[in-house]
């Protein structure tokens, strides 16, 4: 379905050819993961691997890809996994490249998204380096750099062993909490001659993940029978999957019970935000209205919240939360002592040790019984239809508003897909309907990811109907613009939309709010932010590199420009919206402490 034809980088006068040297035998059974993709910047520390992927496989299943940042390389894996649910494969050079991807490593790691990276290191014998420049590339353990925020890690010292290396971080990758794993791949042993008689690749269906683990019938029972019970039950849907009928049976069992559902935009879509039962829109964090229903609750369940005990803080700052905590998530299986990103430690009355689609399908046929579901709820009612911004003055400045209102209405008949929104983003007026609709945050907010997971999800999208676009803000993208070159080299459609307030704007804030904390002059809240004098040119950014775009200052320009944007998505190409906006903020900033 999202093919790249490789017609522009096909590999030519390669013959029937046979496993000769030890890279082909990894580039065999990394074909044989089922990896169609391997993002990557070149580098001589894997020249043997890069030689087996051309020169034996054909550059096909896995095809490479092309980027100029190894940055870049996992930001698509990391954009092409949040579709799919599958991992894509990304190659980092010795350290400096790895050193270039860490930052996209940990968005994908706090994002929950499988992965296999391929890195490389120089020889491990020092007799075999090359004078400097193989002493600068090689270093001792070198998956040190990424093992707090990778599942798993390995360096193989034999081709058969890079097998079982392979195979094991592909089960890994896959196996829930998901997760990027990383197999190092020395450069000497690359480049040794392997003899292939008589060796027998395992077959790796033997070593694929095994099922989720789905909840006891005692547990099933009991969560059934609470929320039966329940008068005021209430589901605070995480992290969940894309699958369309997953989606459907949160449906159903909200409408079973009676639930009201609370939703928010630091994961994908996972209920349709006009349904009756879906609370108040869904933002960074839950509104002052979503926890007062939350307070009001007497059974809450919970799909693998991101941060279910920082959001109970904040909800308890105006008033206890008394209703029974049902907490479905298997996080805990990957948190360590280095990353913070397991949030607090939230309470829980019944801990399921479960995927929550497991947990969702499980439920259903226990809860026929339901006869006055969520009975204390008042009756559920449609949205209230949201007044449109007023666009009477076309030459007023953009604010994200106008974007949200004018996407909706151009999606009339059309299927997008959002993979983020900038903070000040209002989905009041961009509701979301089925789960491809909007896929989240990048993760671990690492700056730069934003491009490169629009490409990412440009790939994964492609030949599907569906038009891929992302709303990143000024800085993000400035900070990883060149992923567009991959976008144009390869034909991926993608409308990326800059939001660009010309600031570091969501610094801004925090210089503000110092500030008045410190009764010192809010006026300088800008130096250190501005990102003028000069602006940056950042269509200009994206046409040096073959992609089509413009900028756009005035709201009454907006809706045009978006028509020619989608158009030129809907034809396979790739654009960019350069809009000037005025800078916004969606609610107040958190303080930190108690």
């Amino acid at each position: 379905m999202n093919d790249i034809d490789n017609e522009i980088e096909k590999p030519v006068g390669i013959n029937n050819p046979r496993i000769e040297w030890s890279s082909d035998l990894m580039a065999e059974v990394v074909r044989r993961l089922d990896l169609k993709y391997l993002a990557m910047n070149p580098g001589a520390s894997y020249r043997g691997f890069h030689d087996s992927l051309v020169n034996y496989l054909g550059n096909r299943d896995p095809q490479m890809l092309l980027t100029l940042n190894e940055d870049h390389a996992v930001a698509i894996a990391h954009g092409y996994a949040r579709v799919t649910g599958e991992p894509m494969g990304c190659v980092l050079h010795s350290n400096v490249g790895l050193m270039h991807g860490l930052m996209q490593v940990f968005n994908a790691w706090c994002a929950r998204v499988p992965m296999v990276i391929v890195g490389a290191t120089g020889p491990v014998a020092a007799d075999k380096r090359r004078p400097w420049v193989d002493w600068v590339h090689t270093a001792k353990d070198q998956g040190a750099l990424l093992r707090n925020y990778t599942k798993w890690d390995d360096q193989p010292t034999s081709a058969v062993a890079a097998v079982e290396s392979f195979l094991r971080a592909n089960q890994i990758a896959r196996t829930a909490p998901r997760g990027p794993t990383y197999v190092c791949l020395e450069a000497d042993l690359q480049e040794e001659p392997f003899d292939a008689d008589g060796f027998e690749l395992p077959e790796v269906s033997r070593y694929a993940p095994g099922p989720s683990p789905h909840p006891s019938a005692e547990t099933l029972a009991e969560i059934a029978d609470r929320l039966l019970k329940a008068e005021r039950p209430i589901i605070l849907s995480g992290r969940v999957s894309r699958d369309p009928e997953a989606w459907e049976q949160r449906i159903r069992l909200a409408e079973a019970v009676g639930a009201r559902v609370l939703s928010d935009l630091r994961t994908g879509a996972s209920f349709p935000t006009e349904h009756p039962l879906h609370g108040p829109i869904p933002r960074s964090h839950y509104s002052p209205e979503a926890a007062e229903l939350v307070r009001q609750a007497d059974v809450i369940l919970v799909l693998d919240s991101i941060d279910l005990a920082g959001a109970l803080q904040l909800i308890e700052q105006k008033g206890k939360v008394r209703g029974t905590i049902i907490n479905c998530t298997v996080d805990s299986y990957i948190h360590n002592g280095w990353s913070m990103d397991y949030q607090g430690l939230p309470p829980a009355d019944i801990r399921v040790l479960a995927e929550p689609d497991a947990l969702v399908a499980g439920l259903l046929p226990y809860l026929t019984k339901a006869q006055k579901p969520g009975s204390a709820w008042s009756t559920p009612q449609a949205p209230a239809k949201v007044a449109p911004p007023d666009l009477s003055d076309p030459q007023r400045a953009i604010v994200q508003d106008d974007l949200a209102w004018l996407l909706n209405e151009r999606r009339e008949g059309r299927k997008f897909t959002i993979m983020r929104v900038g903070l000040g983003f209002s989905s009041e007026h961009y509701p979301f309907r089925d789960p491809l609709d909007y896929l989240g945050f990048d993760g671990g907010g690492g700056l730069g990811a934003g491009p490169g997971m629009a490409v990412g999800v440009g790939l994964a999208l492609k030949g599907t109907g569906r038009i891929p676009m992302s709303i990143v803000g000024d800085g993000d993208f400035l900070q990883g613009a060149t992923a567009l070159w991959t976008a144009a080299h390869y034909d991926i459609p993608v409308l990326v939309i800059v939001a660009n307030n010309r600031s570091n704007y969501n610094d801004e804030v925090h210089q503000e709010a110092v500030a008045r904390e410190r009764n010192r002059p809010v006026e300088n809240k800008w130096i250190g932010m501005r990102l003028a004098e000069p602006h940056v040119d950042i269509a200009g950014l994206a046409r040096s590199q073959g992609v089509a775009a413009e900028t756009v200052s005035a709201v009454g320009e907006l809706a045009d420009a978006l028509e020619r944007a989608i158009r030129t998505v809907e034809a396979g190409k790739p654009y960019l919206l350069d809009l000037v906006i005025e800078p916004s903020q969606r609610g107040p900033l958190l303080k930190r402490g108690h």
